[in-house]
């Protein structure tokens, strides 16, 4: 009968030790931890210690350069990127420099925002993927939807704006406002 090198099984510890590096704040060992954003670097003493960094420093990929464009902040040439939530227009000299701008799409019916009446409501997406509409004048206004607006007037309150739902009996606009729920089949 052959013996076991019990040395092996310890090897792949050492071997993480100087993949994940040690800890800057208390110099125990990195390990790979999972919490509601997703994977991160933390420190094997928690709670004790707090430290942690995310795996991905920065979770974007460069597209394509704009060709005469320039950052109104730093003046470096901006560029189309894909991020966590889409297409978005940002400074090549990120991360020194964090400018952004939304990148328009034609065609987009922008409905003013009727509770601020400065902003207009744009689709959005959580984490998860699902639609919302907000204001774009986020956070001094903060009305949120979570169904496609109508620009149609509601026959009951006059709120100026109506919500587009789907049920088993068919399609239906209704009001968004809690106090008034007012349901027209269309």
């Amino acid at each position: 009968m052959s013996k076991i090198d019990h040395s092996l099984f310890s090897a792949d510890e050492h071997a993480l030790q100087h993949a994940y590096g040690d800890c800057p704040e208390c110099s125990a060992k990195l390990q790979i931890r999972s919490g509601r954003s997703g994977p991160f670097l933390g420190c094997s003493r928690y709670p004790e210690c707090h430290f942690s960094k995310p795996l991905h420093e920065f979770e974007y990929t460069q597209v394509k350069e704009i060709e005469g464009s320039q950052c109104p902040q730093c003046g470096a040439p901006l560029a189309v990127k894909k991020g966590r939530f889409g297409l978005f227009i940002g400074c090549t000299n990120f991360p020194q420099c964090h400018h952004i701008e939304k990148l328009n799409r034609p065609g987009e019916a922008l409905l003013a925002c009727p509770a601020c009446k400065k902003g207009q409501l744009h689709k959005r997406s959580n984490r998860y993927g699902k639609s919302f509409y907000a204001c774009d004048q986020y956070p001094d206004c903060r009305y949120v939807l979570n169904f496609e607006p109508v620009p149609q007037p509601c026959p009951c309150c006059g709120w100026p704006l109506m919500v587009s739902r789907t049920s088993a009996s068919g399609p239906f606009l209704q009001c968004p406002q809690r106090e008034c729920q007012h349901k027209v089949k269309v």
